[in-house]
C-alpha cells in the first residue's frame, strides 16, 4: 500500500502548475512546455476541444428553438449573466449561470464568468491595443495606485511575441499613446467611418479614428498554419467558438499547441481551494484541488505555480491560501490583497444620423467591428477636471428596412423589395477607473460554495472621477459628430448601470516597486514567495483605456520564459 501511495504523489508531482485555461493561463501553459517543463493546466470547469465542442457554431437561425433568443424563465432565473451582451441561445452553455455560482454584492457588481476550457477567450470581443509610456507612467504622473515597476520598453518584445503567434490585424498609424504592432493587414473601415477618420485628422489635433485592431487571421502566416488555424470568414459568429480558428483563443492556439509538446496533461473539473506553502522551505509546493464532480480533495506538487484563474477568481484563491505565514491571505504582507479593484466604464454612448453617401452601402461584415478611438484626453498633459481618460469604439452601418405590413401578394411583393436606411453611427465609451482602496473583494466568513470554498463579497462602485469623465466623453464625441455634419445626435447614459459587464476587471494582487504596498513584483512574482507568479488580471496596477488581453498575454509569455530562466539557475 505504501509503494501504491508513493506511486500516486509522484504522478501529482510536475514541473510547473498553471491555474486556469484562459487567455492567459493557455500562454503559460504554452510557453512552459515549449521549453521542455512538465506542466499540469488545472481549469475548474468543463473540457471544450477546438471544433469538437463548438455545438452551435454551424446553426443556421432556423436550426434554433427559440430563433437565438432566450425563454424568459431563462432570463429571470440569471439576472446578472442575462445583462451581458453575448448572452443568448447560441451561447449560453459558455456561460456560468446565476444560481450555480452564487456572490454576495455589498454594491451591485455583475460578474461575468466561463468555467471551461479557454474560459472567456471563447467569448471575448477579440480588441487587442498595446499600452505606451502613457500608460505605465500614469500612475506616477498622476499621483493615484502605486508605480508601475515597468515600463513599455520592457514588455514591448512581448508584445511582438505573442502578436506574431496570435495573428493580429491592424494598421501602422503611428500614434505614440498607441503603439504599433506585428500586425496583419487590417479590416478596413467602410465609407462613413473613413470619412469621419478623414475629418477627424483634419480638426483636431493628436485625435485619432483608425482601423480597430483585433485577433482575427486577416491573412494568416505559416505559424497560424502549423496551429492548424485558417482565415477569418468574417461570419461575426466568433462567441460560438470559430471553426476555422480564425480569432484567437486557446482552444485553437495555445493550448493545442501545448499539447503537441507531449509535456501538457490538462485536468478540467479541478476547482482549485488554496495554494500549499511550506513554512520550512519558505516557498509554495502545490495547489489543493477540489474535484468538480466528486468533491474529492487532491494535492498536486510543482517547483512554479502561475495563478491565471481570471482576475477575481485569483483573489478568491489568495485570500483563501491561508497558513501561519500567510494569516491574512498569500503573499498579503502589504494588506493590499483584495483591494485597489478597477475596471472600464462602458456606462454612456453617442448615436447620429448621417445625410449622404446613399450611393454606397456595406457588403460583407467586420470582425474588427469597425473603428477606433485612443484616448486624447490628458494624454500629454492634465487638462480636465478628471484623471486620465477614456477610448472610444466607433461604427457606422446602413440598415434593411422592409415593410411587413399587409396580407397575400401584397406583403409578399414588399418583402421581396427591402429598402436600406440612412447611414447611422454610434460610439461607445471605454473608460479608465482609478484603482482605489475602498473599491475591494473579501470572502465571507460563513457563506461557502458547492465546493467549500467561501464566496465572495464586492464592494466595487463608480466614484465622481468616473461621472466627470463620462460627462466629457458625451460632450467630445457629440461635438466631434457635430463638427462632422452628422444629425439627430442622440446622447445615452446606461443608468443603472453595475460595473463588471465591461468584463475588463482587474487588480486585487498589483504589481509595485515595494512589497508593503503591492503583491507582485516586475516580474509577476509574489513579492514573498518567488515561486508563484500571477499574470491575469489581478497583476494589473491600473487599467488604461484599452482592451486588456494582449498586455495579458505579453505578461504572461514574459513572466514564464523569466520562471523557466529562474529555474535554470537554481533560483527557484
Amino acid at each position: 500500500m505504501a509503494n501504491i501511495n508513493i506511486d500516486s504523489v509522484k504522478e501529482r508531482i510536475f514541473d510547473a502548475i498553471v491555474i486556469g485555461s484562459g487567455i492567459s493561463g493557455g500562454w503559460a501553459a504554452k510557453e512552459f512546455t515549449g521549453r521542455g517543463l512538465k506542466t499540469l493546466l488545472l481549469e475548474r470547469g468543463r473540457d471544450v476541444r477546438h471544433i469538437m465542442d463548438y455545438p452551435t457554431t454551424s446553426k443556421m437561425p432556423w436550426e434554433f428553438e427559440h430563433r437565438n433568443e432566450l425563454p424568459l424563465a431563462i432570463r429571470e432565473a440569471n439576472p446578472v449573466v442575462s445583462r451581458c451582451y453575448a448572452f443568448h441561445e447560441e451561447t449560453e452553455h459558455f456561460f456560468v449561470k446565476d444560481t450555480e455560482h452564487p456572490y454576495i454584492q455589498e454594491k451591485p457588481f455583475d460578474w461575468i464568468r466561463g468555467y471551461q476550457v479557454g474560459g472567456k477567450s471563447l467569448l471575448w470581443a477579440r480588441q487587442t491595443q498595446r499600452w505606451s509610456d502613457f500608460d505605465f507612467e500614469g500612475p506616477a504622473r498622476d499621483g493615484f495606485a502605486v508605480d508601475w515597476p515597468i515600463r513599455y520598453k520592457d514588455i514591448a518584445p512581448w508584445y511582438s511575441y505573442v502578436e506574431k503567434f496570435a495573428g493580429i490585424s491592424g494598421n501602422l498609424d503611428g500614434i505614440p499613446e498607441l503603439p504599433d504592432g506585428e500586425f496583419l493587414p487590417a479590416f478596413p473601415l467602410n465609407t462613413v467611418e473613413d470619412y469621419f477618420s478623414k475629418h477627424v485628422k483634419a480638426n483636431y489635433q493628436n485625435r485619432h479614428v483608425i482601423s480597430a485592431r483585433c485577433a482575427h487571421l486577416s491573412k494568416p502566416q505559416p505559424v497560424h498554419f502549423q496551429q492548424g488555424r485558417g482565415q477569418c470568414q468574417n461570419r461575426t459568429l466568433c462567441q460560438r467558438g470559430c471553426p476555422f480558428g480564425g480569432y484567437f483563443s486557446s482552444n485553437s492556439s495555445t493550448i493545442p499547441w501545448a499539447q503537441k509538446t507531449g509535456k501538457l496533461t490538462l485536468r478540467p473539473h479541478s476547482v482549485v481551494e488554496s495554494i500549499i506553502y511550506d513554512e520550512q522551505k519558505g516557498k509554495a509546493t502545490g495547489v489543493r484541488v477540489i474535484d468538480a464532480n466528486t468533491r474529492q480533495a487532491v494535492e498536486y506538487y510543482a517547483r512554479v505555480i502561475f495563478v491565471n484563474a481570471s482576475a477575481i477568481n485569483t483573489n478568491i484563491i489568495l485570500l483563501n491560501s491561508k497558513s501561519s505565514r500567510f494569516q491574512n491571505g498569500f503573499g498579503n504582507d502589504s494588506g493590499t490583497l483584495g483591494k485597489y479593484i478597477a475596471f472600464h466604464n462602458y456606462t454612456a454612448n453617442v448615436g447620429a444620423e448621417v445625410e449622404g453617401f446613399k450611393d454606397m452601402t456595406v457588403d460583407g461584415r467586420n470582425p474588427a467591428g469597425g473603428g477606433y478611438i485612443p484616448r486624447f484626453r490628458n494624454v500629454y498633459k492634465q487638462e480636465t477636471n478628471f484623471l486620465r481618460g477614456y477610448a472610444s469604439g466607433f461604427s457606422a452601418a446602413r440598415y434593411s428596412n422592409t415593410d411587413a405590413w399587409g396580407v397575400g401578394s401584397d406583403l409578399k411583393n414588399k418583402l421581396k423589395k427591402p429598402e436600406l436606411s440612412g447611414w447611422y453611427v454610434g460610439s461607445h465609451m471605454m473608460g479608465e477607473s482609478i484603482p482605489k482602496e475602498t473599491n475591494y473583494v473579501k470572502l465571507d466568513d460563513k457563506e461557502k460554495d458547492a465546493w467549500g470554498v467561501p464566496l465572495l463579497r464586492f464592494n466595487v462602485d463608480y466614484d465622481d472621477n468616473d461621472e466627470k469623465m463620462k460627462l466629457d466623453y458625451l460632450e467630445q464625441i457629440s461635438e466631434m459628430f457635430a463638427s462632422a455634419g452628422f444629425k439627430n445626435i442622440r446622447k445615452h447614459v446606461s443608468v443603472g448601470k453595475a460595473p463588471g459587464l465591461d468584463i475588463h476587471e482587474m487588480g486585487g494582487a498589483r504589481m509595485g516597486h515595494d512589497p508593503k504596498t503591492s503583491v507582485l513584483n516586475k516580474w509577476n512574482q509574489v513579492h514573498s514567495c518567488p515561486n508563484v507568479f500571477i499574470t491575469d488580471g489581478a497583476c494589473m496596477t491600473s487599467t488604461g483605456t484599452q482592451n486588456p488581453s494582449l498586455t495579458y498575454m505579453a505578461l504572461t509569455a514574459r513572466a514564464a520564459n523569466h520562471a523557466v530562466d529562474e529555474i535554470n539557475k537554481g533560483n527557484i
